[in-house]
């Protein structure tokens, strides 16, 4: 082999993938991980609180100590989605139908997004109304087999699940920190308190 193809040979791929390896952000995730992995890397990067529970009953213990580790018992919850009362019933939740009387709303979403950590949510969770325009509190309820890769893939599942109506006012929420801890990419969005209580089911 030359000489000076020797000393100036292009880096091997295995050094290529390390230098891109350490190039990466330290909130990103590794290449390659599992997309449920990759989702509570970027999820807590977001600033958002993640609860994992394997049954019903781990569901309503946490979202208890959620409530008093906020002293919130006293406080009303907002609920849009009947089906999502009355699967908490058993909780002896303050309900209040009014929106602007309740201190945390709790939801479900469409999907979680692993590749930036966000939650697809629609008018089957906010109906028409602006993230604005809830409590700052939000308490989302998810399932693991709600975890998708990208927005696109999310997206195609609403489209799937709802082939007679599809959902309106898509968005979704990405920032859980107070507005003195976002950057300038973060402006023009609305920020929540966001504790995320995720139900195995895979």
């Amino acid at each position: 082999m030359s000489l000076f193809r020797n000393l100036f040979r292009s880096k091997s791929q295995n050094e290529k993938e390390e230098i891109k390896s350490a190039d990466r952000g330290k909130y990103m995730p590794q290449q390659n991980l599992p997309i449920d992995e990759s989702f509570t890397i970027n999820f807590k990067a977001n600033g958002g609180k993640f609860l994992y529970c394997e049954n019903q009953k781990e569901i309503d213990e946490t979202l208890n100590s959620i409530l008093i580790e906020n002293d919130w018992k006293n406080e009303y919850a907002y609920f849009y989605d009947k089906n999502l009362e009355e699967r908490f019933k058993n909780a002896h939740l303050k309900v209040d139908h009014y929106l602007n009387n309740a201190t945390y709303f709790i939801t479900t979403c469409e999907n979680l997004i692993a590749d930036d950590g966000s939650l697809l949510i629609s008018s089957n969770q906010i109906a028409e109304k602006r993230l604005n325009e809830f409590p700052n509190n939000f308490i989302v309820f998810a399932t693991t087999s709600q975890i998708v890769t990208n927005i696109g893939e999310g997206l195609r599942e609403i489209k799937t699940k709802n082939t007679s109506k599809i959902p309106t006012n898509i968005t979704t929420i990405k920032h859980f920190k107070d507005l003195a801890e976002k950057d300038f990419l973060s402006y023009g969005s609305s920020s929540k308190n966001l504790y995320l209580l995720l139900l195995e089911d895979l």
